[in-house]
């Protein structure tokens, strides 16, 4: 896993980008899939099941990208409501496809015990570009708090207020890539003017708990469920994982609200994000996607036997 080490190739090394460099920026960013047809036509085949919302829409020059949920049909209020989230990073591709796997393969098998909220594709234009950004260079998963800048995260805690405090569970499902390590961590360092420190990418899975309310047990069963379809990433010799140190077998914490990550958007005593491992040689799509399914089901079986 290399690190990036020559200067960025957009502005210049200690001075934050300006219009001109975020115009650069955003001139080399080119549409790589489709969100119409990886994700829309999914969700158009789960209609005959489940509710299907726009909950808003982003506007970036011509293209115009509606922002999808998918509801439990029937829903009740006196259940227990579980949000999932994905693609809040575009460029993390599994986080978006095991959202939609989860739903058309499992979400039924909690109707009438859950409400269920799924977001599956927060970043489209991010989608589209495999990128951790939106087009305006900034990442929405630092923006979950009132004054964020991302329309994609105001758009998607808009959504969420309502059950807001009727939520038990939140599991966002996201990628760690090698791709962190050579494009988008030093991008953010070029961007703000700061250097680049090289860093270490997990080899597997992990997740991320709220240090401000940590739930050991709850984040373990979850690396069980997963470690059945993907190995857990492994603590460095300095006992961290990204820099952190590891608080459980493969787990973290951050400050979840102090960040403003997306994770912290309800006040659901369950909360966690996923952590999935593309690059690895012993690894397949599919695999990452079953990864994150079998992370959500885990996630709602634990808070339902212990709500």
């Amino acid at each position: 896993m290399s690190s990036a080490t020559a200067p960025y190739p957009i502005g210049t090394p200690g001075i934050p980008w300006a219009d001109a460099e975020h115009a650069e920026w955003l001139s080399k960013q080119t549409r790589q899939r489709s969100y119409e047809s990886d994700v829309l036509s999914v969700i158009d085949r789960l209609r005959s099941r489940f509710d299907v919302e726009e909950y808003g829409h982003l506007d970036y020059g011509a293209d115009r990208y509606p922002l999808m949920a998918i509801r439990s049909r029937n829903w009740n209020d006196e259940l227990p409501v579980v949000l999932v989230t994905g693609g809040v990073h575009g460029y993390e591709t599994s986080g978006v496809h095991g959202a939609l796997q989860f739903v058309g393969q499992h979400a039924q098998d909690y109707a009438g015990r859950v409400n269920l909220l799924v977001a599956p594709c927060v970043s489209p234009w991010a989608y589209e570009r495999i990128h951790r950004w939106n087009a305006n260079a900034v990442d929405p998963n630092r923006s979950f708090r009132s004054d964020g800048s991302a329309e994609e995260s105001a758009a998607l805690m808009k959504l969420v207020a309502p059950i807001r405090d009727q939520a038990l569970l939140h599991i966002d499902l996201h990628e760690t890539t090698d791709s962190d390590e050579t494009e988008f961590r030093p991008a953010l360092a070029a961007r703000d003017g700061k250097p680049f420190e090289p860093g270490e990418i997990p080899d597997g899975f992990y997740l991320v708990d709220d240090s401000e309310s940590p739930q050991p047990e709850f984040q373990q069963a979850l690396i069980e469920a997963v470690a059945k379809i993907t190995h857990i990433a492994p603590a460095d010799d300095k006992g961290e994982i990204f820099g952190t140190p590891v608080a459980d077998q493969g787990v973290i914490r951050y400050p979840l609200s102090h960040l403003g990550l997306c994770a912290s958007m309800t006040g659901a005593p369950y909360r966690t994000t996923t952590e999935v491992y593309p690059d690895s040689a012993d690894v397949s799509p599919e695999q990452c996607n079953r990864a994150q399914v079998a992370a959500v089901c885990a996630a709602i079986d634990y808070a339902l036997a212990n709500q």
